[in-house]
């Protein structure tokens, strides 16, 4: 797993020139593209959500499309629609933005939830479906969402089919002092994509994906992993408790995780370093919690202490 370890260690680096102060989120972006998964980026505006998806689609060499989600929004504008052509009396298929390697879905949330679902299918079978005809997505096919808290004005819940969708929800937060004084002196006056070269491309990104699968995960670890979705099934605490797509999400990303670290096996402290980021969003507290001021990744804070991991070494001499 050393090209791995190499190659995120090359993006993370090259990213953090510009994105100042966000190495971890930084890693995290990474970790969740080459585990081949979407997503969700949740916080203010203005804290760089934007800027950190544009850079990180430079840096991986891939096509890249942006649509600004807003209230009349169609789902005709993100798949593509079929056009009558005159000339020739038939209708030819007008493809949508959605056909790109990254696609960043930008404030997601202020269109109607009709809009926001019409990439359900294509986040889950990367694939979209006009007038009854399927068309492939290129591969790899990310979807990368800004969303701004659902208290600002003229914003809308995301369908919780959606939410689950979504491989990890991130936020980014306001810059510390000295990072935000750093920016200004970095980035201040620069356009800043000019500075950013190709470090991947999507035939590579594909390949690395495929090595990740190769990381050895023990039962041991497994376990775990279904343990702590299974505690979500039973808080009370909980109205909507995780999937099972979000035990294979965490599954994916702590292999990815051990990958990006040089090694060839997971253990439980990749498992619990990467839950809050997989899992917090695709629960949902119950009514009377909720009132008592509890959320959702506190609730999961306290899954994590009272679940018993296995054993480290374990692992690691199963590994061998």
């Amino acid at each position: 797993m050393r090209e791995i370890e190499e190659i995120a260690g090359q993006i993370i680096d090259d990213v953090s020139k510009i994105v100042i102060g966000k190495r971890e989120q930084i890693k995290l972006v990474v970790m969740a593209i080459l585990s081949g998964g979407h997503i969700l980026f949740d916080d203010l505006p203005g804290v760089g959500k934007t800027t950190l998806v544009k850079v990180i689609s430079r840096v991986m060499g891939c096509s890249f499309s942006r649509v600004q989600f807003t209230p009349d929004l169609l789902p005709s504008d993100i798949i593509g629609m079929n056009v009558f052509n005159q000339k020739s009396g038939e209708f030819n298929m007008r493809p949508g933005p959605i056909l790109t390697h990254i696609f960043l879905a930008d404030e997601i949330n202020r269109a109607l939830p009709r809009t926001q679902s019409a990439l359900l299918e294509a986040m889950e079978e990367l694939q979209i479906t006009v007038d009854g005809v399927t068309y492939p997505l290129p591969a790899p096919f990310l979807v990368l969402a800004t969303q701004n808290p659902v208290e600002m004005e003229s914003t809308f819940h995301l369908p919780v089919a959606q939410m689950d969708r979504f491989f990890i929800r991130l936020s980014l937060g306001y810059p510390s002092h000295d990072d935000e004084v750093e920016m200004l002196r970095v980035v201040g006056d620069e356009q800043i994509l000019t500075w950013v070269a190709p470090l991947l491309n999507a035939e590579k990104i594909s390949e690395l994906q495929v090595k990740i699968r190769d990381v050895f995960i023990s039962d041991g670890v497994l376990h775990y992993i279904v343990s702590l979705v299974e505690a979500t099934r039973q808080s009370e605490l909980l109205r909507l408790p995780v999937s099972p797509r979000g035990s294979r999400s965490l599954y994916r990303a702590s292999k990815a995780w051990a990958a990006m670290a040089g090694r060839n096996y997971v253990t439980p402290d990749d498992v619990k370093a990467l839950a809050p980021y997989v899992l917090s969003h695709r629960m949902a507290v119950a009514g009377e919690a909720r009132l008592n001021g509890k959320q959702a990744a506190d609730i999961l804070q306290e899954i994590l202490a009272g679940v018993a991991a296995p054993a480290a070494k374990e692992e690691i001499l199963r590994a061998k």
